[in-house]
């Protein structure tokens, strides 16, 4: 078959658009996804659509991110002949006939042809711009709910459906209908202005890359889904990482006392033998505000991967620190409410309800102090804001004084340490402050900052 003009140019820039979020894909993946195009043609789009994911993807997790992608690169109508826009009640007809069928295919040519009959906007010939509300105004099909369920009660198609069941059931259709309306319209704007930066900006990104601070709670859900998975994946790593360790350095005595047996060639080194044991870890986490999405996944991940250390001892604090290792023991922890039983059941706060870093980190210095030991890694968990507070940082100078290591993770970005009541600059001026906004941040830091 002939291969439409440009279409090469759309399969190359949906590669790369899906890479740039995250979403791994080779030349190999590339070359089949081109040969999927040309066996599958454009006839077909959601075949091809299907094609291309079979090709492209790595698993049904990164759907999210590819379908929105792949609207903005093959719409509707790419390969096909331009089609004169269609009467206003013509349409409404066609629609209506549409949502009673429930022909989602015909709905998505009409979405099309609504945008470019009257979506568009502006004073050129070519439309400035399009919108998917103009578009829907003009179109009303709210005001179809009735044509359509008396037609398909006319065609027998209700049964099972009660009114209020069928009406529900044509809205769900009508909206449906409405969202093809604002995909469309969005396509035409990309096509217009910058398609790839649409695709970068506009295109929400996979849970993985999603910031801990911005995450709703679809995607903070997602992420609790995520948390075995990525834990058997990170003690797969840190257990190669202690089979490396266990080999030890070589011992130069033991090295050049066997090579005199050589003529004095260290033929044969020798390593000296280690016998790595499992670190003991603890976890300081700020569980107020925006913060708690991320130091509540911290904690189940940490409690996922509770093998891989001796001791692990859990401390929370908004401006008052409690021990919640108990709620986090091993198989018990409950991944939907941890929050919210640690807010309930820890005393965390004095008399007022702000986080209060100075306050936290002195009590903890003064009532754990004993938690911390030279085989102790320390990982505090907090965006560093003070509300203008004492930072109290002789208290973190104690605590990093009796570990082996103490790392901050700040789950702001770096351009905004400092910036307000950000005390960041000046704790990393004691420990290791790492960001870490997402959960690839936090995988990589946790498998690269652990002790073997």
């Amino acid at each position: 078959m002939t291969t439409p003009a440009g279409v090469t140019e759309r399969l190359t820039s949906l590669v790369a658009a899906l890479r740039a979020h995250g979403v791994r894909i080779g030349t190999g993946e590339t070359v089949d996804a081109a040969e999927a195009v040309a066996a599958l043609g454009l006839a077909d789009r959601e075949r091809l659509r299907e094609g291309l994911a079979a090709t492209l993807l790595h698993g049904t997790a990164q759907r999210t991110v590819f379908d929105p992608v792949f609207d903005l690169y093959f719409p509707r109508g790419v390969g096909a002949p331009e089609r004169a826009s269609a009467d206003r009640e013509e349409l409404r007809d066609r629609l209506a006939a549409a949502l009673a069928a429930d022909d989602r295919t015909l709905m998505g040519r009409l979405a099309m042809e609504a945008v470019d009959g009257f979506g568009g906007y502006g004073s050129s010939p070519a439309s400035d711009g399009w919108s998917s509300y103009q578009a829907l105004d003009r179109l009303r099909p709210q005001t179809l709910l009735a044509r359509v369920r008396d037609d398909v009660r006319a065609r027998g198609g209700s049964q099972g459906f009660t009114d209020r069941l069928l009406e529900d059931e044509i809205r769900r259709r009508i909206e449906a209908f409405r969202a093809l309306v604002a995909v469309e319209a969005r396509r035409r704007v990309a096509e217009r202005r910058d398609r790839d930066e649409i695709a970068r900006r506009a295109v929400a990104p996979t849970a993985d890359r999603v910031d801990f601070l911005f995450a709703g709670k679809a995607q903070l859900a997602e992420l609790r889904r995520a948390v075995q998975p990525l834990a058997r994946k990170l003690a797969t790593r840190l257990a190669a990482r202690r089979r490396r360790a266990s080999r030890g350095s070589i011992d130069l005595r033991r090295t050049l006392r066997g090579s005199l047996s050589t003529g004095g060639v260290p033929m044969r080194p020798v390593l000296r033998r280690r016998r790595p044991a499992r670190p003991e870890l603890v976890l300081l986490c700020d569980v107020s505000g925006s913060v708690s999405g991320f130091s509540d996944f911290t904690m189940l991940l940490v409690q996922a991967l509770h093998d891989q250390f001796s001791k692990v001892r859990v401390f929370a604090f908004v401006n008052r620190v409690d021990e919640v290792t108990a709620l986090l023991s091993h198989g018990t922890a409950d991944a939907e409410g941890l929050g919210a039983r640690i807010r309930a059941e820890a005393t965390l706060t004095g008399w007022h309800g702000s986080s209060d870093y100075g306050m936290a980190l002195g009590e903890f210095a003064e009532r754990y102090g004993a938690a911390v030991g030279p085989r102790t890694t320390v990982f505090v968990l907090g965006d560093a804001r003070t509300n203008m507070a004492d930072p109290n940082l002789p208290a973190l100078r104690r605590i990093a004084a009796a570990a082996r290591r103490v790392y901050w993770l700040n789950p702001e970005g770096t351009a905004s340490w400092g910036t307000g009541d950000s005390a960041a600059p000046e704790y990393a001026g004691l420990v290791e402050m790492h960001e870490c906004r997402n959960t690839r941040q936090l995988s990589g830091l946790v498998a690269r900052l652990l002790p073997v």
